[in-house]
């Protein structure tokens, strides 16, 4: 039998150390994935950039999660015995349902130089990794691909050109290491409709893939019970595996507004996480971070096939200078920001680097 799952997405971790993060346990400093460990932690999942740097070379920040970086992440976890989630974007910064932008040396290109890029830039990746001895133990190819991938050419509905993208990637993956298990992965978990339609799309074209992957946040994506039914239903209708990709919840509200590094105009629009917290099912306290992770990994528990999860950048302290995206990176994506720190309320040590009680609630978590 597979062990379950017990995985952190620590993309950001370098950059928080370089910036002053330090992690804390019975008021010692530790490590932090050695810390993780501890807590039950059996895996990373380390996000790809292509390049993400300005053309002048200023790094987009959040992580600038470009192949030396990976790297040495990959290599820190698999000498603890972590296993390794790649997660390739195919972009230069952030690529999710909202946007999907080409990367800086593959603009101009089409359909067929494009699924060309993609073959070349996953074969040769694998390919050092496997060189340096820092070879994953799975693979997205893509991330929450939910509305498709390398826009405008492989946009939803455009499914052909999707799937031919993602193709690309697979057969890459394949040339390398046959056995490496790949992921597709879309956000919105509990929406069980876009899983049938996005799915059922590409079932048809012929992908050829092992894990299905899941994004969800309570805050956006639905109740734990509607996740919970769309993962019964499309484990029993395609057969795959699955895999809770990105999770999170709320440990605090207090002082929120404080720690995301806005100044009261900055704010204005951006601090949505007040309303949302009004819409989930636990509050956003220590306690009801603990217990929204017991009601969670009960229930992913219960579905067949179910492998487990990546809690998603559990370790995201609001350190000067550590935000989502620079201005460097806003103009990359045409996005006004600001890119403050928005996530450190969502992550499993306080403000200060302690541990939160659901560290030991994950730690403690049996399957029954």
């Amino acid at each position: 039998m597979k062990p379950f799952i017990k995985g952190m997405d620590v993309s950001s971790l370098k950059e928080l150390e370089q910036l002053g993060a330090e992690y804390y346990k019975d008021g010692q400093k530790r490590e932090l994935l050695g810390l993780l460990k501890e807590y039950g932690t059996n895996a990373v999942r380390l996000r790809l950039w292509n390049d993400p740097y300005s053309e002048s070379g200023v790094p987009y920040g959040a992580g600038t999660n470009d192949l030396k970086t990976t790297e040495e992440l990959g290599r820190r976890a698999l000498a603890l015995g972590l296993d390794v989630l790649l997660d390739l974007h195919y972009s230069d910064f952030w690529a999710d349902p909202g946007k999907q932008r080409v990367p800086k040396a593959w603009r101009g290109m089409d359909v067929p130089q494009l699924e060309q890029a993609v073959y070349d830039f996953t074969r040769q990746t694998l390919v050092e990794l496997k060189t340096k001895g820092i070879f994953p133990t799975m693979i997205q190819v893509g991330n929450e691909l939910s509305n498709g991938l390398l826009w405008p050419f492989g946009r939803v509905p455009d499914y052909d050109n999707i799937a031919r993208f993602l193709k690309a990637g697979i057969r890459a993956v394949r040339s390398v290491d046959p056995d490496l298990p790949v992921m597709l992965h879309l956000d919105n978990g509990g929406n069980n409709a876009l899983y049938r339609e996005w799915f059922d799309e590409y079932m048809k074209r012929g992908l050829d893939f092992e894990v299905i992957g899941l994004s969800y946040y309570p805050f956006w994506h639905g109740t734990l019970q509607q996740l919970e039914d769309n993962m019964h239903d499309i484990a029993a209708r395609y057969g795959k595996e699955l895999i809770v990709a990105e999770v999170s919840m709320g440990h605090t509200m207090e002082d929120y507004a404080v720690y995301e590094q806005l100044g009261a105009d900055q704010r204005k629009g951006m601090a949505t996480k007040p309303e949302l917290a009004a819409k989930i099912e636990y509050p956003m306290t220590e306690q009801g971070q603990s217990d929204f992770m017991t009601d969670f990994l009960t229930r992913i528990s219960r579905v067949e096939g179910c492998r487990g999860f990546y809690y998603w950048e559990p370790a995201w302290l609001p350190v000067p200078g550590c935000g989502w995206a620079n201005e460097a990176a806003l103009a990359y994506i045409e996005e006004e920001g600001p890119g403050g720190n928005e996530w450190a309320n969502q992550a499993l040590f306080d403000y200060e680097g302690h541990p939160l009680k659901a560290l030991e609630t994950i730690r403690d978590f049996t399957i029954k």
